[in-house]
């Protein structure tokens, strides 16, 4: 399998993250692109977005969220994404909440490096309501500490995501247990492993 990436992508690395938690890194080949600029990549996925898989049998999923249901799907039982019942709908919308964070982050990032006549601050106030809505949301949202699900992967992809594009601004503040949380899960080998770099 091959999955192409770029390492400053939260989708991209909740995929790897997502992999690392399956045991499947070892069946994975990475092949790291500039989404911008790689025609190769818009060859494979007309989006020409990170991340994107190319199967073993050649066939090419795209958008983080299907990679990560195939994923799941390759071991004898589902592990990240229940099958039925509450805890599917907990953590198929957990993931929802922190991929659609992770949209408003991204917007954020490249908004507010525009020259400043070019922005739009009603859309960088929207961006910034939703990020912050989230994390209030999770705030009050149980997540596992050992058996992840999809959900609580996205969140970490979140989490990581702004520290990595953010350090200096503390969304931890006024939000006390998922700062914990996240806190306790960093030293995770997953995160280790799949750290987010500009190199």
């Amino acid at each position: 399998m091959e999955l192409y990436y770029a390492p400053t992508s939260p989708f991209a690395r909740k995929v790897r993250i997502a992999a690392h938690e399956l045991g499947l890194t070892g069946r994975l080949v990475l092949r790291r692109v500039d989404p911008w600029t790689d025609a190769g990549l818009r060859a494979l996925n007309p989006l020409a977005k990170v991340p994107t898989l190319v199967t073993d049998e050649g066939g090419v999923l795209y958008e983080s969220a299907v990679i990560c249901d195939w994923l799941d799907s390759l071991g004898p039982i589902r592990r990240l994404i229940p099958a039925e019942g509450a805890a599917r709908w907990r953590a198929l919308l957990l993931q929802g909440l922190a991929d659609g964070a992770c949209t408003a982050a991204g917007r954020l990032f490249a908004d507010e490096r525009r020259p400043a006549g070019q922005q739009v601050p009603a859309m960088i106030a929207r961006f910034h309501e939703a990020r912050d809505a989230a994390l209030d949301r999770l705030e009050i949202t149980g997540l596992a500490d050992e058996a992840w699900t999809i959900g609580e992967i996205a969140v970490a992809a979140l989490l990581g995501y702004l520290d990595f594009r953010w350090p200096e601004r503390d969304w931890r503040a006024h939000r006390p247990s998922l700062a914990a949380w996240w806190l306790a899960m960093r030293g995770r080998p997953s995160l280790i492993e799949t750290a987010h770099s500009v190199a």
